[in-house]
């Protein structure tokens, strides 16, 4: 049976009282590893971290998106206004409407875009599903190469094969399992050690490349990616040139311009500790997390009580980097 260590606390005031089991990696820019915890060889689900890639295989594939629109190709939108128009706009170029949207219903998971979307009487649609800027980039990218658009999610449709060719390309390993995601899409597993080596890739791609447009879009426009008040909007917008992503079941990736990465995996699943782990591995890469505004604050997750912080999330020692 795997072991994955403890890599987060969870403390109330001074009693631990919970704690976070997963696996880490962080490679320098030269690819050597600097912080191994648990099993990063092991394959995984990335969720959504693999949108990034996906999107490459998009363009590789005929996609014509740059921009805001392309960032929302390789998100996990939280349903606010612009996030859906966006999604309208890319359908509309392609010549497609709503209903060709495939991806599971859902709600807006935005904290303020949700409530919303209640208060206005309205129940899980497609388009407010997290993943619909993805739904709506393949289908563009199935209409720019020729390719039929009824049965797009199907793993053998030439869609899902360019996107996992280009997946493994850029992991420089095979995908060792496929399954279905959240949102209805194939999914294909890597290692966290691919997926950190797939992140560098792209945050090192020279000028011009799919893989740079990606990378240049999601940063340029991190609100896209994310959305107001998600971690992953921060960690673009205060890291220059970096690609990141998070993903369900607890796992994140990002990469840095240098050519250093970092790809995580909470085992319980959980987001709670998501961001902290982040931080503590980018320690360990040299990232100054604790003066930057936007990255301090994620470096410890606060613990309430009585509606009022008590206690914290933190690293676990092992993985804390203030001292590598």
């Amino acid at each position: 049976m795997t072991t994955y260590p403890v890599i987060a606390e969870v403390w109330r005031g001074d009693f631990l009282e919970s704690v976070h089991h997963g696996s880490v990696v962080a490679l320098g820019a030269d690819g050597r590893r600097l912080l191994a915890a648990g099993p990063v060889d092991e394959p995984m689900f990335p969720r959504s971290a693999n949108k990034p890639l996906q999107s490459v295989g998009m363009l590789r594939a005929g996609l014509d998106l740059d921009g805001e629109l392309l960032a929302l190709a390789s998100a996990s939108h939280s349903g606010e206004g612009f996030h859906l128009d966006g999604v309208r706009r890319i359908l509309a170029g392609a010549g497609l409407a709503e209903d060709a949207l495939q991806c599971t219903a859902g709600l807006p998971i935005g904290a303020e875009a949700h409530p919303a979307h209640l208060a206005a009487g309205l129940g899980p649609t497609r388009i407010t599903m997290n993943c619909s800027g993805k739904h709506a980039a393949m289908l563009a990218t199935c209409v720019a190469a020729g390719w039929p658009v009824r049965d797009y999610l199907d793993p053998a449709h030439p869609l899902q094969l360019a996107l996992r060719d280009a997946l493994e390309e850029l992991a420089g390993e095979k995908s060792s399992a496929v399954g279905v995601d959240g949102c209805g899409a194939p999914l294909f597993a890597l290692t966290l050690a691919g997926l950190a080596r797939a992140f560098a890739t792209l945050a090192t791609a020279a000028a011009g490349s799919h893989e740079e447009r990606v990378v240049s879009a999601m940063n340029a426009h991190a609100e896209y990616v994310g959305g107001t008040g998600r971690d992953v909007t921060a960690f673009l917008r205060a890291l220059p040139g970096a690609v990141a992503k998070d993903g369900a079941e607890g796992v994140y990736a990002l990469g840095l311009p240098d050519g250093s990465a970092v790809a995580l995996k909470i085992a319980d699943g959980g987001s709670r500790p998501r961001a902290v782990v982040l931080t503590a591995a980018l320690r360990h890469l040299g990232v100054d997390v604790d003066t930057d505004p936007l990255l301090s604050v994620l470096t410890e997750a606060p613990v309430l009580g009585h509606g009022r912080p008590v206690g914290a999330v933190r690293p676990a020692a092992a993985l804390d980097g203030r001292h590598a």
